[in-house]
């Protein structure tokens, strides 16, 4: 399939690149609105019991949906509780709520609630909350929160007004989201494009990866917006669309065209070599493909949309990516011809600095290969000290905490950040903290009175309400009412002064969890530190599934490419190797808050779904080098005579070709993932920080170390199978041999050859696979 797709690109170049130009238009016109249609949510797991609490909250009592706080502070000395200027400027903002069909009641304030004055007055009297909820979900919760923002923001006699809460936190995500997008883009796009030219010296090679990587972006954006008409999907995945599309698409064309330069530069044809490289080059960008497509394919085992949504992106940027590359790669470089090299702004830097013009050299000659064999003479303390020095960064990791995302991970400038944490140093108690109880099949109000005073009886529990009235240390404070109680179903709030996501706050979750509930009832708990809770649960529930889906994968990939179980082996351990070093320096930076958290604002944890993603996403990069050099490795091995000297000199040699290229290619990622880390929410600075020093790690110390000691220390066994897995290979493997073919690979006469090309000499017989 691959060969006839090669004839035909070859055939007719020009129309190929017409269709690419219609699909990219069309593509661009129905995916240019995509952020639109994707959510700012998805990071908790549907199935719990803490989502099954709100599902009863909002289809039972019209309530639990996202909250929007107002808050209101008032000049020095002003009691917001009893002032008549601050109730008339309250009681109004509350009418004006109650009208809109959006909100869900009940709304919390101190005029209407003066029970919970320590939760909606400050400490100091001059400042209170009005707390309501929103219709709409993730979906549209965020979109009605910022326009009750742009109602209410402002002043009135002389109170000012400011709104948050986490439908806000939602909706500023979203915006902060797409202002980063573009401020990515920019940063990447023209900083590529300058290494690049670097790279290929001539300014139209240049422009061929961002051409590629522009394509990769706009068909995937195209792909989500599709996909979210029948499934829930994350804004966040515009961001891995950009990073991965021009990501991958530089790193396969890069790999390709730098085949394509060497087997013309050897005296082929240019339509010989694009055959030639089509077929070794173009096999190693479809194996890369592949193996990135299935680590980041794995996601979708998770139930968060949120993880699910970069399992869709990342199918759809590398589908797209590779076969942009692989079709209009070859096309464009038959279409321009010599002129490829054109515009090459070497040159006149040469004559400027009176530097002479490059000669070819063996590859014997180069400091690639002299490197790498600098590695095979000290291959044993080399691997010694170099897997010493990644556990030591790795250290942190053991540390690793899971927590749930909030205000924090905005910039302290949001509005929705500046309030809660004034909530958070100011007010007695915090409404986020409280913990919501859903009991059902509870019809006898005794049961439910003994119930909710047993839970206000727990350690650092404020208070307990329910329809059977408020407890507190076990003690009737307060009558209760019916608004709170539904046929058999009853809701409980548990009112708490403690952090949700800290160690006190999630064990007095499971304290609360421990009491004994009414019999025949069922109890479902959520609230910040139920979700959680239950998100970490999920994530670990699931994460095994998800490992082994990733292990089984990536070996049977490999050793299809390699005919080894050795190497499979190798890469495996090699990549959970670098990343331990990488997560244990997210643990250090974000979660522990050193170098000032990298300017991000330090919680004790990392959100719990990034370093899930961050480990498929830099494990299938990882695996995308691993395939570049092994292809090449494999490639020398072949036509050598399978000893163990021959296994030491494909190691050299296939590093020696391919080490500028992925040294090229990773400089180039870590510029683009360095384009994330410029993101002013929190744990996309850490997604691009963590990705940008995985990448470089990989390149460095993983590519051009390990992997030449390891493969030095397994000698010819780094090719060995069992002989069943080796006769399994010989019929279904994926194989290549070096060998002379028929000196018309193309399918072309020789006169149609001249006269497409004209300007070509000295044809040679291609290696192909």
């Amino acid at each position: 399939m691959s060969a006839r797709l090669t004839r035909l690109i070859i055939k007719a170049p020009r129309a190929v690149l017409a269709v690419g130009v219609l699909v990219l238009a069309l593509a661009g016109l129905y995916g240019a609105p995509a952020a639109h249609h994707l959510l700012a949510g998805g990071y908790s797991d549907p199935n719990s019991g803490s989502a099954r609490a709100d599902q009863v909250l909002d289809e039972t009592f019209h309530r639990g949906g996202l909250q929007v706080v107002i808050k209101l502070d008032g000049p020095a000395g002003m009691n917001m509780a009893t002032d008549p200027v601050a109730r008339q400027v309250g009681t109004g903002i509350v009418d004006e709520l109650e009208r809109r069909d959006d909100v869900q009641s009940p709304i919390l304030s101190i005029w209407q609630n003066p029970n919970l004055a320590p939760a909606l007055v400050s400490r100091d009297s001059t400042s209170t909350l009005i707390v309501a909820t929103l219709d709409g979900g993730e979906e549209l919760a965020p979109e009605r929160a910022e326009q009750i923002a742009d109602l209410f923001s402002g002043e009135q006699q002389g109170i000012s007004i400011r709104v948050g809460g986490q439908g806000l936190v939602f909706g500023q995500v979203n915006a902060q989201t797409t202002k980063d997008l573009a401020k990515a883009e920019a940063i990447a796009i023209p900083i590529s494009f300058l290494v690049l030219i670097v790279v290929f010296g001539g300014l139209v090679a240049a422009a061929l990866p961002v051409i590629i990587g522009i394509v990769a972006i706009v068909g995937t954006f195209a792909l989500l917006r599709l996909i979210a008409e029948f499934a829930d999907v994350s804004i966040f995945a515009l961001n891995l669309t950009t990073a991965m599309g021009l990501a991958l698409a530089i790193d396969y064309t890069l790999l390709i065209v730098t085949r394509y330069r060497e087997e013309v530069a050897s005296g082929a044809q240019r339509r010989t070599a694009i055959a030639t490289t089509m077929a070794t080059a173009g096999r190693t960008v479809t194996f890369s493909a592949v193996t990135v497509a299935l680590s980041l394919a794995a996601l979708v085992i998770f139930p968060m949309y949120f993880l699910r949504s970069f399992a869709y992106a990342g199918i759809g940027v590398v589908l797209v990516a590779s076969v942009a590359a692989l079709i209009l790669t070859p096309a464009i470089l038959l279409v321009l011809g010599d002129r490829v090299d054109a515009l090459d702004v070497r040159r006149p830097v040469r004559r400027l600095f009176r530097r002479p013009e490059p000669t070819a050299h063996a590859i014997e000659e180069t400091r690639w290969y002299r490197s790498v064999q600098f590695v095979l003479r000290h291959a044993a303390p080399a691997a010694i000290v170099v897997t010493a020095l990644l556990l030591v960064l790795g250290a942190p990791f053991f540390g690793l905490r899971f927590g749930f995302p909030d205000d924090r991970v905005l910039p302290a400038s949001a509005s929705s950040h500046a309030i809660q944490q004034e909530i958070r140093e100011d007010y007695a108690q915090n409404l986020s903290s409280s913990v919501t109880v859903v009991a059902s099949g509870v019809s006898d109000q005794a049961a439910l009175a003994r119930y909710t005073a047993a839970l206000s009886e727990v350690g650092q529990v404020n208070s307990a309400t329910s329809s059977a009235g408020t407890f507190v240390d076990g003690r009737s404070v307060a009558p209760g009412g019916t608004a709170d109680t539904r046929g058999d179903v009853s809701v409980i709030t548990v009112s708490t002064h403690l952090e949700p996501m800290r160690d006190d706050g999630l064990a007095q979750l499971d304290q609360l969890r421990d009491v004994g509930v009414p019999e025949g009832a069922d109890v479902l708990f959520t609230g910040l530190a139920a979700t959680n809770e239950d998100t970490v649960d999920a994530i670990y529930d699931h994460l095994p599934w998800v490992l082994a889906t990733i292990a089984i994968a990536t070996f049977i990939l490999l050793f299809l490419f390699t005919g080894s179980v050795v190497l499979p082996l190798k890469a495996l351990v090699l990549n959970v190797l670098s990343l331990t070093a990488t997560f244990g320096a997210m643990v250090w930076f974000f979660q522990d808050g050193h170098l000032g958290g990298l300017g991000t604002t330090s919680t004790g944890f990392l959100v719990a779904t990034i370093p899930i993603l961050m480990f498929c996403i830099a494990f299938g990069l990882s695996m995308d080098y691993e395939v570049f050099l092994l292809g090449r490795i494999r490639e020398e091995w072949l036509a050598s005579d399978g000893s163990r000297a021959a296994s030491d000199h494909a190691v050299a040699v296939g590093l020696a070709r391919t080490g500028r290229v992925v040294t090229a290619a990773a400089l180039l990622m870590s510029i683009v993932f360095a384009g994330i880390a410029a993101s002013e929410v929190s744990f996309m600075r850490m997604f691009g920080v963590g990705l940008t020093l995985a990448v470089l790690m990989d390149a460095t110390l993983i590519r051009m170390v390990l992997v030449p000691a390891f493969m030095r220390l397994a000698g010819r066994a780094n090719w060995w199978a069992p002989g069943p897995l080796a006769r399994l290979h010989d019929r279904i493997g994926l194989s290549e041999s070096v060998a002379p073919q028929p000196s018309d690979p193309t399918g072309l006469t020789s006169t149609q050859e001249n006269s497409a090309q004209h300007d070509e000499t000295n044809p040679v017989t291609p290696r192909v696979r």
